[in-house]
């Protein structure tokens, strides 16, 4: 009696199975931009055929598919290890920031592709509507983290989310592994961001006046 077997990752040459087809074709649509990249160009680049190119993918989209997945993946990720913490709001929120700032540079170039995404294909639209529904956690974690009095409840829980990661996403253009451990960077951010989102002591505040 037949017996069904596994289903096996099909393999190309030696040196090029879909990982190092994939980190090839980010590279030529963050350089010269998805839509000037074919996949003559990514076959050229890895030094197969276009044909041996096919063996691993069905075409281009299928590449820009995987690639923001990547990205989007790796941030949810971070989401539900956060999640999963039993701690404050604040700390969960100061967390995920972090763990967002390592994911982007240990997935640089997927992010990098994943922010010049503007939804011009069913992929695409894809990959906005997940970034939405990641920012959703993250504004309704700012919410949480307001309620409970660990940042200033003065501002929009959307518009600090956007600005959160507005902070982090900015890695992208300047970021590279010589410029400092990612730990570092993440720690930097999360001071940074968060010293400015503590709430407010208004007696400090008023002191201030009265002396003035």
């Amino acid at each position: 009696m037949d017996t069904a077997r596994p289903a096996t990752r099909r393999r190309g040459r030696p040196g090029h199975d879909l990982d190092a087809v994939l980190a090839a074709a980010v590279r030529l649509f963050n350089a010269r931009g998805y839509d000037a990249t074919s996949m003559f160009d990514v076959a050229e680049a890895l030094g197969i055929t276009k044909s041996t190119l096919y063996h691993h993918v069905s075409g281009k989209e299928q590449l820009l598919a995987m690639a923001v997945d990547r990205a989007v993946d790796g941030l949810f990720e971070a989401a539900t290890q956060v999640q999963d913490q039993q701690t404050t709001a604040t700390v969960r929120l100061q967390e995920l920031v972090r763990r967002s700032v390592l994911v982007l540079a240990e997935r640089l170039e997927f992010v990098t592709l994943l922010l010049r995404v503007h939804g011009n294909s069913e992929v695409e639209q894809h990959a906005l509507a997940r970034r939405r529904e990641f920012d959703a956690l993250v504004t309704e974690l700012v919410k949480q983290a307001q309620a409970e009095g660990g940042i200033r409840a003065d501002v929009d829980p959307a518009t600090a989310a956007r600005l959160l990661f507005g902070m982090v996403n900015s890695l992208v253009g300047w970021y590279r592994p010589e410029r400092g451990h990612p730990e570092t960077i993440a720690a930097t951010v999360v001071r940074l961001a968060f010293d400015g989102l503590r709430t407010i002591d208004t007696t400090d505040d008023q002191g201030v006046q009265e002396e003035q």
